[in-house]
């Protein structure tokens, strides 16, 4: 009798564990409608695969994270990304690797990645990096030096601003081939079309004359 229960516990035990493992994997983009018509499929979950008859080493190479970005720009800060669009190998294997520059005081503006935590390594410079938990809102931000890391947990806002009077650089690294990006100020006052200016209004508590100028800014 103590056999047969032996052998129920360990089936159940089988059962609970091939459930916990068959879950859908994590989403690589925004969203994927179901099609049944393949002849209209645009996207599928990654990408599709190449014949491995047909792979070589370049594959799996990029080059020019050497090269500076042009920090010319409003915000003072490029990033140079190597993810599965510029780097096919990169495909199923869950990593991508962005290389960040700064202007002096340059800001990598507050984002978020919907699909990737963020590890990230400061190689010259000194910047004031930090992110924002879910509700309640509590802020985590310190003063990175070179050779410091810090991580950004998945989803949750962050930002970084090179507060030295030298250039910065900083190379970040994802868990997803595809971690996606959306800057709070381009996704609320620059979307298309544009956000109700009357929810905008009520949400920031703001004058319609304010909200009106910050739309015209994205």
């Amino acid at each position: 009798m103590k056999g047969v229960h032996f052998l129920v516990t360990l089936a159940l035990l089988a059962l609970a564990t091939s459930l916990a493992s068959a879950y859908d994997p994590s989403p690589l983009q925004d969203f994927c409608v179901a099609i049944n018509n393949t002849d209209s499929a645009v996207f599928v979950n990654g990408k599709f695969c190449k014949d491995p008859a047909i792979v070589t080493a370049n594959d799996f190479l990029f080059s020019g994270l050497n090269v500076p970005g042009n920090t010319e720009n409003k915000l003072g800060t490029d990033a140079t990304n190597v993810n599965v669009d510029t780097l096919p190998g990169l495909n199923t294997q869950g990593l991508a690797l962005s290389r960040v520059d700064y202007a002096p005081y340059g800001v990598n503006p507050p984002h978020t990645h919907p699909r990737a935590t963020e590890i990230l390594l400061v190689v010259e410079g000194t910047l004031y990096a930090g992110f924002v938990t879910s509700d309640p809102s509590k802020l985590f931000a310190k003063v990175l030096n070179k050779g410091d890391v810090f991580v950004f947990p998945m989803g949750l806002v962050h930002f970084q601003m090179n507060i030295g009077k030298t250039n910065a650089l900083a190379f970040a690294s994802f868990n997803s081939q595809n971690p996606g990006v959306s800057t709070i100020a381009n996704a609320v006052f620059g979307s298309t079309p544009p956000i109700n200016p009357d929810v905008l209004i009520k949400a920031f508590q703001l004058d319609k004359n304010v909200v009106d100028y910050l739309q015209k800014q994205f």
